[in-house]
């Protein structure tokens, strides 16, 4: 009688740790609610939906993105959807925290942006970065056809916008695939950055189908069916 006892305890103690075990590692692999939400404003910042975007910055301070945050998300927004779907974005941030500090709030401003190094100039730091980001080199093809592109690229993008550390490589990798979303006709460049952030980054296949879900939430099921394919794709390979 003990020994069945004791059996059952034991029995009992392990399926409890594999649940654990299992829960922990779910957990590891869900976007957080600040994830989520770098997720929502991209999406929308990019599609130029303001007024859904005003909630989901309300929702991004909530979740504990600071003002400097979304405020760096909402510049890298230009260099994927343009500088009106950038400015009007940042337009309608200053307006939210305006409202939100005249009825009492105080957001957390957050850290500023690093001193950027003197030595090198954006297009040699962007060079490096975007060779590191995508593990090679790239050039050639439209990049030799037009040598204007492929400066604007790695100078300003990976330069003068990833040489700023108020957010990781891989948050800015996710916020690139948010703002791509919201765009049409952008599967090309959308699959690719699903790609890097899955071998590059460090994102998961269970977060890329949970950013997904964030996609479907804000930009509906047609969005969502479109991304999800993509990111299908990315994990087969």
């Amino acid at each position: 009688m003990m020994k069945n006892r004791i059996i059952s305890v034991l029995s009992a103690c392990i399926l409890f740790l594999g649940v654990t075990a299992m829960n922990a590692q779910a957990a590891e692999n869900a976007l957080s609610a600040k994830e989520q939400s770098l997720v929502s404003i991209s999406a929308l910042a990019g599609k130029g939906d303001l007024p859904n975007l005003e909630k989901a910055l309300e929702k991004g301070l909530e979740n504990g993105l600071t003002v400097n945050e979304i405020k760096e998300l909402l510049a890298q927004v230009y260099a994927y959807a343009g500088f009106p779907r950038s400015l009007n974005g940042l337009q309608t941030f200053s307006a939210l925290l305006d409202k939100r500090k005249a009825a009492g709030m105080n957001d957390v401003m957050g850290k500023e942006a690093s001193p950027m190094p003197t030595d090198k100039t954006s297009l040699e730091f962007g060079t490096e970065n975007q060779t590191n980001l995508f593990n090679r080199e790239v050039k050639g093809g439209l990049y030799d056809f037009s040598p204007l592109i492929d400066y604007c690229l790695k100078a300003h993008l990976f330069g003068d916008l990833f040489q700023r550390d108020v957010l990781t490589w891989k948050d800015r990798e996710l916020i690139t695939v948010g703002i791509l979303a919201g765009i049409d006709n952008v599967n090309p460049q959308l699959q690719g950055h699903l790609a890097t952030c899955y071998n590059n980054s460090g994102w998961t296949k269970e977060q890329l189908f949970q950013y997904v879900e964030v996609i479907r939430e804000n930009l509906g099921d047609a969005t969502a069916k479109n991304v999800q394919g993509l990111v299908e794709k990315v994990v087969q390979k």
